[in-house]
């Protein structure tokens, strides 16, 4: 049940990230600045599906049977690849703190080449903090490379220190986390009190001009909105495993990942629901996938019983789940 359950969810995490990279390249409303950070996580979680997932099942079920030297490139990858989901997460909080704080300029501020230097900084960082420390040997006790001992044959651990174990969560996740917690915050205050003027003003305004203005709250409120969701379920989904991750390298203890798989596959889990909350909480994302999956011309029936499937979707992760705890 349990391999099932492991194989399902990296099937869900393939597909619905391989569908919103198709959607925002098919639709061209969906073509926009900040939707290139949402492709960006998304290519993020389908590189976890597709090179980390499978050997994290592997691993949960087998003696790792690939040797050390693979061991330690999965172990970075895995490090690599959710930083970068952080990042790319921060980096989208911080694009809807400025498009609603200062909209006039959000044009000249949020250039198609400081949006492509912010993407290749998200993916240099998460490289440095994961291929350098755990191939240097920075992340264990002795200063020595981990899984590469003849009395390890057959592990493939991940080894923490408190310094390594510190320095990581706080700079990759609670940081990040603390910023975007700001931002939102911000984002909800501005946005009331946008709100609160459009309608002191309605009296004051014509059709037209009402309308323009209504469009454009209106289609910042629903990025807004769809994002923080975004972000609140990957704080659900990695607390517990940074939690642990810390208390562990604090405790100088080398087997957080294989004794606790709940904890690992919760993060997991997140990858594949990402995809399912642009559909839930964006019509335009809920369309563009509706029309790739050849629905007909019966969109808007389409579109029904498509949140429908979705929230099937999201009880079954939550069934997954409840599957590998027990």
């Amino acid at each position: 049940v349990e391999g099932i359950s492991m194989s399902l969810l990296i099937l869900l995490t393939v597909c619905g990230n391989v569908l919103v990279c198709l959607a925002v390249c098919a639709t061209r409303r969906l073509r926009c600045l900040t939707n290139c950070f949402i492709v960006s996580l998304a290519v993020t979680d389908l590189l976890l599906g597709m090179l980390v997932l499978p050997f994290s099942a592997l691993s949960y079920f087998t003696e790792w049977p690939l040797g050390p030297t693979f061991c330690n490139i999965y172990t970075s990858l895995d490090v690599m690849l959710c930083t970068a989901s952080i990042l790319t997460l921060l980096a989208i909080s911080l694009d809807r703190y400025l498009a609603v704080t200062m909209p006039l300029r959000y044009s000249s501020l949020v250039l198609p080449r400081r949006v492509a230097v912010a993407m290749a900084a998200v993916w240099a960082v998460s490289l440095a903090v994961s291929f350098l420390p755990i191939h240097l040997g920075w992340n264990t006790e002795d200063g020595k490379v981990q899984n590469l001992g003849p009395e390890e044959h057959g592990e493939c651990k991940f080894e923490l220190n408190p310094s390594y174990a510190a320095v990581d969560a706080s700079l990759t996740f609670y940081l990040p986390l603390l910023v975007m917690c700001w931002t939102y915050y911000r984002i909800l205050r501005i946005a009331r009190g946008q709100a609160r003027r459009i309608i002191h003003t309605r009296p004051h305004l014509n059709n037209n001009a009402l309308n323009s203005v209504t469009a454009v709250a209106l289609r910042e409120h629903k990025a807004t909105v769809t994002l923080a969701a975004v972000i609140g379920a990957f704080v659900v989904c990695w607390f517990p495993y940074f939690t642990m991750f810390t208390i562990k390298g604090l405790k100088k203890q080398t087997d957080f990942p294989s004794k606790y798989p709940i904890v690992v596959w919760l993060g997991y889990a997140n990858s594949a629901l990402n995809p399912v909350l642009y559909a839930a909480l964006n019509r335009d994302f809920r369309s563009a996938y509706a029309r790739l999956l050849r629905c007909g011309k019966n969109d808007n029936k389409c579109e029904t019983h498509f949140r429908f499937i979705l929230l099937c979707f999201v009880r079954l992760m939550y069934f997954i789940l409840c599957i590998q705890h027990l």
